[in-house]
């Protein structure tokens, strides 16, 4: 793996400090603490629980107590930073969840101007609801170009396999109705009079609402992805960010990392990657994980007075 990849113990806002001069980022991905209200724990050892901390909760990950207002702030605070080493074209996205997303989303709009914002993806992790009541069952991911003016110039590659859905079966047994000579099924179009032909194995453009990447694929140990870091996101979701926004020959970057998803994920696709966390466990988490897949990279560590909230990606 190319050798100017960056692990970074350190917080959001001092990483661009740590950058080489002129270093920048086509892709950043930033997945805060949500505000639940307590200390999230990891699962290191048998028997350990992880998540929210309780009794027999294994070691603490990140402190998610903070009142919302201060988690907004702080959002902002690393957004500000990590803009200057934004390109041209750039997309920055940020993960939450109903409890902070559209006080964030009112601060990042004075960060980056109210024509930066690109747009919002909303994901399902298929969990299900739970308790009573109004169960929310989905997450956000907010998108932002660096400034207004780079918004015409951010890169979405929506004709990624990733990025396509199958067609509905009505819309297969209505429209679909012709096979060519290799068997492919397709509907052909009539524009301005020129023919377009659309074939059905290529399925249709996948909108903003993806519900078809399990959170269990990262927060399981059955799977060999999980880690037992709390809330980890899985990497399918980060491949398909990452395949949309940037070429193989873009970096990426993740300042909250938690156990490393996008770093890990950056590094299969042949992108160059930055990242970092305040959080020692973190940082362990990352490290390892980029080591076994043989990633290389230079890891450069901040004296830091105290820890602040860490990422959960």
């Amino acid at each position: 793996m190319k050798a100017d990849n960056l692990l970074l113990h350190a917080a959001a806002w001092d990483a661009p400090g740590l950058l080489p001069s002129g270093r920048e980022l086509d892709f950043v991905y930033v997945d805060p603490p949500y505000g639940v209200g307590t200390e999230m724990t990891a699962r290191t050892g048998m028997g350990e629980r992880r998540g929210r901390k309780q009794e027999g909760s294994g070691p603490v990950a990140y402190d998610d107590s903070q009142p919302i207002d201060a988690l907004v702030a702080m959002i902002a605070r690393a957004a500000a930073a990590l803009r200057e080493r934004l390109a041209k074209g750039a997309t920055f996205a940020v993960h939450l969840d109903h409890r902070a997303v559209h006080e964030a989303k009112v601060a990042l709009d004075a960060v980056f101007g109210r024509g930066a914002f690109i747009g919002e993806i909303i994901w399902v992790p298929g969990n299900g609801a739970r308790g009573r009541g109004l169960s929310m069952t989905h997450q956000t991911i907010l998108l932002f170009a660096r400034s207004p003016s780079d918004r015409k110039l951010v890169r979405w590659n929506s004709e990624l396999p990733q990025l396509r859905e199958p067609f509905a079966r009505t819309s297969l047994d209505m429209h679909f109705t012709n096979v060519d000579a290799d068997g492919r099924r397709f509907r052909e179009r009539i524009v301005a009079g020129k023919s377009y032909k659309y074939y059905a194995d290529v399925g249709r453009k996948l909108g903003t609402v993806w519900s078809d990447i399990s959170a269990m694929r990262a927060n399981t140990p059955l799977n060999k992805e999980g880690t037992g870091y709390p809330t980890q996101k899985p990497e399918a979701l980060l491949e398909r960010l990452i395949l949309a926004t940037t070429t193989e020959h873009g970096t990426v970057g993740d300042f909250m990392c938690g156990s490393g998803t996008t770093l890990v994920v950056a590094a299969r696709l042949g992108r160059c990657f930055i990242g970092g966390d305040v959080a020692e466990l973190a940082i362990e988490t990352t490290q390892r994980r980029l080591e076994a897949q043989g990633a290389s990279f230079r890891l450069l560590a901040q004296k830091m007075a105290a820890a602040s909230p860490s990422g959960e990606a």
